[in-house]
């Protein structure tokens, strides 16, 4: 067969899972290559000793129930022409922000929220009530240049450090891509994301949505090479042509999507010096725990824990291998399953901010060295949140030591599968977001686009297919 297409998408995550169900969908020869063996990129899956591991998810962002026409989420489903059903999602039972010692818990239900903040700093009830119908009604461009800072916007209107530290804590544990504040663009996104819609989880975890997404790609017909690694991006006549292979071969294509992230993008198209933005630098050590109990059975009801244990939120690279006094804590078995579902172990999914440079340093010096740190933090950052986790619920039955399973995944890990330099989960803090490339019929979707989060991720994929390569009225 010809290797001509319509579309060219590199990387199989799910941005570029997206691009092409939408591009097929209106008959376009699509084809996407990924370099792994699996699809997901950030959010894939793995198995080990048995069991079934998700790599990256924590949380499905922007859960809202059906009949809500405008959300992402129901948009996405109509956009991609599959059935809710499909995703098989569960919601959160109850997530807590801890700073210091002092909680406040949110559901999917945002008056519940409200309350908490109502309790705890009544003082600034009417400043948070007032902030989040600002929020509410922001229609501000999502594609200015400028940066606007969400701190400065969160001091100015609830003067309320605490607050304000809480409000961002999980907007930066999921989706900050700069130290220690974020654009107020962003911010909005992630608290309707996160805040006004809710958390939810798919009962089987990630593979589910990527295999509904895999299977409706290949029902249209879309074709996919996997373990097939893009050397070169061909530019002629500031135009892409298509892309040259690590096998020697070559595919053309009258559009081409990268979801692999713009300095990436654009070493491929051998132009990233001419790139002003610099790769992101935030990354993450994240450890998961198999337990011999459920965790509910010991009395722990959160689904999503993120705790600084300091008087002020520091979001930043740390000076060690990683900060255990910040992170988050996820356990997947606190989802709404119901009574007749109930997953097979125990888990807890442990992140931290990491230092990029130092793991990998560790790993060149001698790679004895390295998984011994590997090993030797996991532990740590294992205890630490049992330890944490107890102090919570101080009536907790006792815990078994005896741990069955306990997985461990450095920035260099994340680097290594996934190719975002520095192992930047979010990518770089600059994103472009009309995505289009200064290289005509190439475009960039994904985390890079500035779309956040798994839902997130697979809108830009479409917005990306409706806007730069199907007719406007597709939008």
């Amino acid at each position: 067969m010809e290797n001509k297409y319509s579309s060219i998408i590199i990387g199989a995550g799910m941005s570029g899972l997206a691009a092409g169900i939408r591009l097929a969908q209106y008959g376009k020869r699509v084809l996407i290559l990924e370099k792994h063996h699996v699809v997901g990129g950030l959010n894939s899956f793995y198995n080990r000793l048995g069991r079934k591991f998700d790599v990256g998810l924590h949380a499905i962002t922007n859960f809202v129930r059906q009949g809500i026409k405008q959300s992402p989420l129901n948009r996405l489903f109509r956009q991609l022409r599959i059935t809710r059903e499909l995703f098989d999602l569960y919601e959160q039972n109850v997530s807590r922000i801890l700073i210091h010692g002092e909680s406040l818990c949110f559901t999917n239900d945002f008056s519940f929220l409200e309350q908490q903040v109502a309790e705890h700093f009544p003082q600034r009830i009417d400043a948070f009530r007032n902030l989040v119908e600002h929020i509410r009604n922001d229609n501000s461009p999502t594609d200015k240049p400028s940066f606007l800072s969400a701190r400065r916007i969160l001091e100015e209107r609830l003067q309320c450090p605490r607050l304000e530290d809480m409000l961002l804590m999980p907007i930066f544990f999921y989706g900050g891509s700069q130290e220690e504040d974020i654009d107020w663009c962003t911010f909005v996104i992630l608290f309707r994301s996160i805040f006004l819609e809710g958390l939810a989880r798919p009962f089987e975890g990630i593979r589910r949505i990527l295999t509904t997404l895999t299977r409706r790609f290949m029902e249209l017909g879309g074709e996919r090479r996997m373990r097939c690694t893009v050397d070169k991006i061909d530019i002629r006549d500031q135009k892409a042509h298509g892309v040259f292979l690590h096998d020697g071969s070559y595919m053309s294509a009258d559009h081409i999507i990268s979801s692999i992230g713009h300095v990436e993008t654009m070493k491929l198209c051998d132009a990233a010096d001419t790139v002003s933005v610099q790769p992101g630098k935030l990354s993450f050590c994240d450890a998961i725990a198999v337990l011999k109990e459920e965790p509910r059975d010991l009395g722990w009801e959160d689904t999503i824990v993120f705790f600084e244990e300091r008087e002020r939120i520091q979001y930043r690279q740390p000076q060690g291998l990683l900060d255990t006094c910040s992170g988050t804590i996820c356990i997947p078995n606190n989802y709404n399953y119901g009574l007749d579902r109930k997953l097979p172990d125990g888990i807890l999914r442990i992140s931290h901010t990491a230092n990029t440079d130092q793991w990998k340093a560790l790993l060149k010096e001698n790679f004895q060295h390295y998984s011994r740190a590997k090993k030797e933090q996991a532990l740590a950052m294992f205890e630490k949140a049992k330890s944490l986790m107890q102090s919570i619920y101080p009536a907790s039955r006792a815990f078994s030591p005896h741990l069955l399973d306990l997985d461990f995944f450095t920035p260099h890990t994340i680097e290594h599968f996934t190719g975002h330099i520095n192992g930047s989960i979010y990518g770089t803090p600059h994103k472009v977001r009309s995505g289009k490339l200064p290289f005509e019929n190439l475009y960039l979707c994904g985390t890079d686009h500035g779309y956040s989060g798994i839902i997130g991720s697979m809108m830009s994929g479409i917005a990306i297919a409706n806007s730069h390569i199907l007719s406007p009225s597709h939008s």
